[in-house]
């Protein structure tokens, strides 16, 4: 799939072995940061953290993305199949509850590779952590080993997603996505201790100006889906960034009316157990450093 790339919806038909995709990446995994990430979802970060692996390279490009300076593929460092299967073990063995694939899209088949590398078993489970813009044969690459599913919905209208993300048919192409996740991944599956074991997450993040489409998101989740066959997050975490000359409409923090009125939907419409984000988490200190030294 890499010698004419179709692994993500884009489609671009590049030759990674020789250039770089829509995504911006080759076929050398690039990964910039490898650490115990405490600012999940409870469910996800728990007591100990999650294992999280952030990967360069993205295949939405969002104009406010907080993560931009390794999402267009610059940065990080290169590293083969075999280091990323040590990689995972060793946060496993650093306490991790989990390991987090933090935009895995555009490499599920070399993580696939380097899963079948491991020199022992992983015991935690795989969370797969992206945007939402996903392909069905991209997904169903990882489908035996991917536990849980942290999934964005950015957009209902396909004008806010093609002009904030360059992806008009956003919404189609994550209801497709997020169809095939509760097919593999089932209905929310918890230990003892509170932390999700298997199942779905489904992530928005409310932008300025936007709550209307917000709340056009939760009204159509809930006919395709019910309230119960997924755990909502809403994310009020919008922290704008200094590329946003050209959207000055985002230029600005997501007000307390917007974001409680987005909540207040959710609850309105059964989403009683939907994690709720302190408007406290707009800073730029959430974003974790991407450099070298954050590879174990």
């Amino acid at each position: 799939m890499e010698s004419k790339c179709s692994i993500c919806p884009r489609r671009c038909g590049t030759d990674r072995k020789i250039s770089v995709g829509f995504c911006g990446t080759g076929a050398d995994i690039r990964a910039a940061r490898a650490a115990l990430h405490f600012w999940e979802e409870p469910c996800i970060s728990g007591s100990r953290g999650s294992g999280a692996v952030f990967f360069c390279g993205c295949n939405l490009k969002c104009v406010f993305c907080q993560n931009r300076e390794i999402s267009a593929g610059g940065g990080g460092t290169v590293i083969s199949p075999l280091e990323l299967s040590e990689i995972f073990l060793k946060l496993q063995s650093a306490g991790a509850h989990n390991i987090n694939l933090v935009t895995p899209t555009h490499y599920v088949v070399q993580i696939k590779e380097a899963l079948s590398k491991l020199r022992e078993p992983l015991t935690i489970p795989i969370v797969y952590n992206c945007g939402g813009y996903e392909s069905a044969e991209g997904l169903e690459i990882l489908k035996d080993d991917v536990a849980v599913y942290l999934t964005d919905m950015k957009y209902a209208e396909s004008a806010l997603a093609q002009r904030y993300s360059g992806a008009a048919d956003y919404y189609e192409t994550a209801v497709s996505a997020l169809k095939k996740m509760l097919l593999y991944a089932g209905a929310p599956k918890y230990d003892g201790g509170g932390l999700m074991q298997g199942g779905v997450i489904v992530r928005h993040l409310v932008l300025p100006g936007c709550r209307h489409d917000s709340i056009e998101i939760l009204h159509r989740l809930k006919a395709e889906f019910g309230t119960s066959a997924f755990r909502l997050s809403l994310m009020s975490q919008f922290t704008p960034t200094e590329n946003l000359q050209n959207y000055p409409e985002l230029n600005r923090r997501i007000t307390s009316f917007e974001y409680n009125s987005v909540l207040d939907a959710a609850l309105d419409l059964g989403f009683s157990d939907a994690y709720i984000q302190e408007r406290s988490s707009a800073k730029p200190e959430y974003t974790p450093p991407f450099d070298l030294t954050g590879i174990i």
